[in-house]
């Protein structure tokens, strides 16, 4: 069984081991990956008791989805390259009594992933709080890894950045300054490479919208102005998809060639979804996508259709 830093502190020095770009920066055929988000131990029955400002004192349906989602994920063939968690990983929010208690048990449930297949942290608001703070980034990247970080996958070019920052940097402005520098950095390098990446992909928690870029600012999108700045430049870098949770719900949409993917949760759902998980195939020409219920993916795994294109 692998260690705790081999399992959850891989995002280290804003790059990630084993995923580094002298180990993986060349193309070598189609491969896929999972996206979940939003396990938040601990909101399913604060949301039952119309409580969601409450810690969640109560988390164990949460912690069997998770264990589903980690068996069915482990019974795929051919093996995901990695699975990214795309925020929320509990409900307590910083300084909580709970806090350390969720984390601990998702951790526990988490260790029985694969070991060939990494798993990837991105941070949510609920494990940073919706105004983070330097002390709140802290005791986060202690626990899971760099906040944000860049990876590589099979001469694809990978970026997991910080929402909140996006949202309310208001109590860390030097440290979402620093996150800016640095997307700039990475955004501008990547596009002077020869050869190219074959696709940039971004990972974050909140989306930069739910179902059209123009929509109105609300609680689980980003502000227009972010939203457009985000946009403007993500196209400009040639980004291929941006993928998120948050939601609870499936949503998402393409606008001028920039797929924004929004997954529902392995968690609480807040509309019709059931609970489940993303597989993503990437080939050549595309990154392809499908979201699955833990009982889809666990009894038939992907379909044909999907593992057609991993065999061409």
């Amino acid at each position: 069984m692998a260690g705790e830093e081999e399992t959850f502190l891989r995002a280290k020095h804003r790059t990630f081991s084993g995923l580094t770009e002298a180990a993986e920066r060349q193309w070598s055929g189609p491969f896929c990956f999972i996206q979940a988000a939003d396990p938040q131990l601990g909101l399913m029955k604060a949301w039952r008791d119309s409580n969601c400002d409450s810690d969640g004192d109560e988390w164990a349906e949460e912690v069997e989805l998770t264990k589903q989602a980690v068996e069915a994920v482990n019974h795929l063939r051919p093996r995901p390259r990695f699975m990214v968690l795309c925020g929320d990983l509990v409900h307590a929010l910083p300084g909580s009594s709970y806090k350390e208690l969720q984390e601990r048990d998702l951790k526990a449930v988490l260790t029985g992933t694969d070991p060939s297949i990494p798993l990837v942290f991105v941070s949510g608001n609920h494990d940073l709080g919706n105004t983070p703070t330097p002390s709140s980034v802290e005791q986060y990247c202690k626990c899971w890894g760099d906040d944000y970080f860049s990876f590589w996958v099979g001469g694809v070019f990978c970026l997991v950045l910080n929402s909140q920052f996006f949202f309310d940097a208001m109590a860390c402005p030097e440290l979402s300054k620093a996150q800016e520098a640095w997307l700039e950095e990475q955004l501008s390098r990547v596009t002077t490479m020869e050869p190219k990446p074959k696709h940039i992909l971004v990972f974050q928690h909140i989306p930069l919208y739910i179902e059209s870029p123009n929509e109105e600012d609300d609680y689980f999108n980003l502000q227009k102005a972010t939203r457009k700045r985000l946009l403007d430049r993500f196209k400009q870098a040639g980004v291929k998809a941006v993928f998120s949770g948050h939601y609870h719900r499936n949503a998402g949409g393409c606008h001028d060639g920039l797929d924004m993917v929004v997954s529902s949760a392995i968690g609480c759902q807040l509309g019709k979804d059931t609970h489940g998980v993303r597989v993503v195939v990437v080939t050549a020409d595309d990154v392809i996508h499908r979201y699955y219920s833990l009982e889809q993916l666990r009894v038939g795994g992907m379909d044909e259709e999907l593992g057609k294109l991993l065999r061409s």
